[in-house]
């Protein structure tokens, strides 16, 4: 059942002021979807702690992750390119709809992420004698922009896209290294056994996955964000995104883990690469 159904077949289980919601969304689902919680609550004539109970009364996570769910119910989208993206749009409504689904998409993962594990891999790595990052696909270039970040950490990264490298690279892992794997289904087989490797040879194994996949059971901890985006089906958009985030608040983590005395040799390195700018007008 979609959310449309849903909020028609409950409609009687709805208070007076969450109707009013519901009869907002069903005259003009297409405009909700674009429409901020604030524009809503006003439209129906509520509070917008009116509109967050509406939304969660369907089993949803909050305003954001409904309008997804809304989303997916008006349309399936351009097979191979975007569930959002209808193949009669033009520039200026692909454009907003990609930024608007992003956004919305990152919303809900920012609410599905767990600090205390967030915290623990933070751990990891700021002891970590080597850490890795392996990915590959879509995958390849998030876990790329890792090794970008972490290279100038002054602690030991490795990054291989070939796949016969990543095994080699886990054989020779020992106990405090650290292989961080990056799939957002966790079901690409290849990966599953590079972090079987790695768990053998006495590495720790931390996954940016789905939460309950295949990867997911081979990791020592896992990083597990809920974007709700079929990459079987879709090219991976915002589920990119969110990896690309949560690289940058490990990042984050690691420089404040680190303390003021580590920030003054990454302001060193910085300055170093101003040599090879031109300056600012």
């Amino acid at each position: 059942m979609n959310i449309l159904e849903k909020i028609t077949q409950n409609n009687s289980q709805f208070s007076k002021s969450e109707r009013k919601v519901a009869e907002a969304i069903l005259a003009d689902p297409q405009t909700t979807i674009h429409s901020s919680i604030a524009t809503l609550a006003k439209l129906s004539n509520v509070s917008e702690p009116t509109v967050n109970r509406f939304c969660r009364r369907l089993d949803t996570k909050g305003f954001p992750d409904f309008k997804l769910h809304l989303a997916q119910s008006l349309a399936n989208g351009t097979p191979y390119v975007n569930r959002n993206v209808d193949e009669t749009d033009g520039p200026d409504e692909y454009t907003r709809k990609i930024f608007e689904s992003t956004m919305a998409s990152l919303e809900v993962a920012r609410q599905s992420v767990d600090t205390g594990i967030i915290n623990r891999v933070v751990d990891l790595l700021t002891q970590a004698k080597k850490i890795s990052f392996f990915g590959l696909g879509a995958s390849a270039s998030v876990a790329h922009d890792a090794l970008n970040k972490f290279f100038r950490f002054n602690v030991p990264v490795a990054y291989f896209e070939d796949i016969l490298m990543q095994r080699m690279s886990c054989m020779n892992c020992t106990e405090g290294d650290v292989v961080v794997v990056i799939s957002h289904t966790g079901r690409t087989k290849s990966l599953v056994e590079v972090a079987q490797i790695a768990r053998e040879n006495d590495a720790t194994v931390v996954g940016l996955t789905s939460k309950d996949s295949p990867l997911a059971r081979e990791c020592t901890l896992v990083i597990s964000l809920d974007v709700p985006e079929d990459t079987d089906m879709y090219m991976p958009m915002a589920s990119r995104i969110a990896q690309l985030v949560l690289i940058d608040i490990l990042a984050t983590g690691f420089t404040l883990r680190r303390g003021p005395k580590f920030r003054e040799n990454l302001k060193k390195v910085k300055d170093t690469l101003r040599g090879s700018r031109f300056g600012k007008d």
